[in-house]
């Protein structure tokens, strides 16, 4: 049976600091970042700084899949990550966003020890953000 559930993950830091500092001490490029002051699409400033990276949309209904492709570029930087939290007024997050049918398998969302070990040692809080449809839905 085809399901129509669909999943992605991604690792983000929010706070007050400099996206391009993170990026040349990750020695990494975001897929997305923005600074305090920036202007979003319609014209208000931003409030918060964001860095993002490790976006995963291949989609398996053992979603720890997906979380650990996410972290994986950052499993070796947890040193330089807890330097970034100690200098900077940051948050950083392991965001869990499934989109999920009745009807359809409804997927695993379970943390195992190492993504749990990871999230403990960078103080990374888990977030998910579950979209359920019904099975009529588009």
């Amino acid at each position: 049976m085809k399901t129509r559930n669909s999943c992605y993950t991604y690792f983000k830091i929010v706070g007050d600091f400099n996206p391009d500092d993170v990026s040349k001490l990750l020695n990494l490029t975001p897929e997305k970042s923005w600074k305090i002051g920036d202007v979003r699409r319609n014209g208000t400033k931003y409030d918060f700084a964001l860095w993002e990276i490790g976006k995963c949309t291949e989609y398996d209904v053992e979603v720890e899949k997906q979380m650990r492709k996410t972290i994986a570029v950052l499993q070796d930087k947890i040193s330089i990550l807890n330097q970034i939290k100690q200098e900077n007024d940051v948050s950083f997050i392991l965001e869990i966003v499934p989109m999920i049918y009745a009807g359809d398998i409804n997927p695993c969302l379970n943390p195992t020890l190492d993504i749990i070990d990871f999230c403990h040692a960078t103080r990374t809080e888990i977030d998910i953000d579950m979209y359920i449809y019904d099975s009529d839905s588009e």
